[in-house]
């Protein structure tokens, strides 16, 4: 357990600091992010905004009632609402011990070990980065689909997928208060959009009124039931992010886990009543064929005769901009991660830096900006259908992208919830625990379950056909990286074990370090 006064230095400041000094290390102010930051509505909106409410009601859920043929889905949100809250309960807690912009590498590491939080590391990098990466698939083909409507002009996805990419890049250069704002902003706009939707379905219901048939547990049978498990999670993907901003805020023992148990119930909540919204909106009994006929059209098409065009059409500019919030959610995430990996010797040590007045970190900004470059342009050069065909941007990049951060995701939420046990039972408090632990492996078994379901159902998950390659290459990859991780958490053991045992400590790490030379 951990002492008041090592939470402060935990958080990134020297004890008996003044209010407003900032942070203060004796590796130098550019090694650790800047505290105070965010506040509970600041670090809320950041989070939020990687769920990106009107892309998962727009896509994830047309793409489930279509694929999977599942008339419960919003029982699902439901029931994996709850799963998450039980994986919460334990993971936040462990977030008022350990505050590391490592995240769910760095309570891996303190509870099972420096090897398996290098693992854990290299996992959350490449998840987190196929999540972002995979998003500038759609939103470059939706701007594309947007010119051709409204401005006749013709112009391939990747041009503004690129353009994207770029101002990402900038907006990850700057203080994080202020991308706090401008995603809030895009957040709220994104919410207020659903709802309307939502009330015009309950006060305009389809021909069976409003039914609660979405409800009923009897529409969870068959085999697809696992498959639509694997979508809906993908949805939540982004709630769990708030530990990562820990260095950033002002008291995050109390922030994160707030922002924590606040986001994943909005988020559960907020799903369940939009997916049972469409179902009203089109019927119970005709939501599937419906959704097959439409695809990510639905809930333009459903809004469109309630709400008319001129909304519809704004629904459909604001589609885009709620991608973009994502992106760059997503986008400091992946920063985040590559500056804790390379101020504790994961990376190379240019990455544990900040940079300037802003205090973010530039370089693992850069990284996720050459990547995004790199891979963008990959896809388009290996595109070679006409424009506006959603072959490449969309059913491979963002699909495969999605696929692969879902996944590694789930594996790490799995792995998280088994070292919290680990973590206080080898302090000695598994009895003053007992009910958080409890949660935690619950949770964890629940989500290995999903996780199983997942790597067998890539092939439904992706589209691709039975004996398609894409069945092991894409889970494969979050493998190589695990593989690859293990390997240098075990290089790093042997020939320095100094930095092995730094890797999940963050600032603990630099005070302790001060305290043993100051020993000496």
């Amino acid at each position: 357990m951990t002492t008041g006064s090592s939470r402060t230095t935990t958080s990134g400041t020297t004890p008996g600091a003044a209010p407003g000094e900032g942070i203060s290390t004796f590796k130098g102010q550019e090694r650790a992010l800047r505290a105070g930051r965010l506040g509970t509505s600041g670090l809320l909106l950041s989070v939020l905004a990687a769920t990106a409410p009107l892309m998962v009601v727009a896509g994830v859920m047309p793409t489930a009632f279509a694929v999977m043929g599942i008339v419960g889905q919003p029982l699902l949100f439901v029931v994996l609402g709850v799963t998450l809250v039980l994986f919460s309960v334990g993971y936040a807690e462990m977030s008022r011990h350990v505050h590391n912009a490592g995240a769910f590498y760095a309570y891996i590491s303190r509870g099972l070990g420096g090897t398996a939080g290098a693992g854990a590391s290299f996992v959350a990098l490449v998840a987190y980065s196929a999540l972002q990466v995979g998003i500038y698939g759609i939103f470059g083909f939706e701007v594309s689909g947007l010119l051709a409507t409204y401005a006749e002009v013709e112009v391939a996805w990747w041009i503004p997928a690129l353009l994207a990419v770029l101002v990402v890049g900038a907006l990850g250069w700057l203080k994080i208060d202020v991308n706090a704002r401008l995603l809030g902003v895009l957040l709220l706009i994104e919410l207020a959009l659903v709802v309307i939707f939502d009330v015009a379905a309950v006060a305009d219901p389809g021909a069976q009124g409003l039914s609660l048939e979405a409800f009923n547990p009897d529409t969870l049978t068959g085999a697809g039931v696992g498959t639509a498990l694997c979508f809906c999670i993908a949805a939540f993907t982004g709630f769990e992010q708030a530990p990562v901003y820990a260095e950033e805020t002002s008291r995050p023992h109390i922030l994160v886990p707030r922002v924590m148990f606040l986001a994943v119930g909005f988020v559960a909540v907020f799903f369940a009543l939009s997916s049972w919204a469409l179902t009203v909106a089109a019927g119970p009994d005709k939501i599937v064929p419906t959704a097959q006929e439409q695809s990510a059209g639905l809930l333009f098409f459903l809004s469109e005769s309630r709400l008319g065009g001129t909304f519809t059409d704004v629904m459909h500019v604001l589609f885009v901009t709620g991608m973009f919030a994502a992106l760059l959610s997503f986008h400091n995430v992946v920063a985040r991660y590559a500056f804790a990996m390379g101020r504790e010797g994961l990376l190379p040590a240019a990455f544990g830096r900040t940079t300037g007045s802003s205090g973010a970190p530039g370089t693992g900004s850069l990284l996720q900006t050459v990547i995004s470059v790199l891979v963008v342009a990959g896809f388009a050069i290996a595109d070679d259908k006409p424009t506006g065909d959603p072959t490449a941007p969309v059913l491979q990049l963002f699909t495969w992208g999605g696929n692969i951060g879902a996944l590694g995701v789930i594996l790490l939420m799995a792995t998280a919830s088994f070292s919290v046990v680990v973590f206080f039972v080898r302090r000695g408090a598994a009895g003053a625990q007992a009910w958080r632990l409890a949660a935690s492996a619950v949770a964890g078994l629940a989500l290995l379950v999903i996780a199983v379901y997942t790597i067998k159902d890539v092939d439904v998950l992706v589209g691709a056909g039975p004996g398609s390659s894409l069945s092991w290459v894409l889970p494969g990859i979050i493998g190589l990286a695990l593989v690859a991780g293990l390997a240098h958490g075990l290089l790093l053991r042997s020939r320095a074990p100094e930095a092995h045992a730094r890797i999940g400590l963050g600032n603990e790490a630099f005070q302790l370090e001060k305290a043993a030379k100051s020993a000496d």
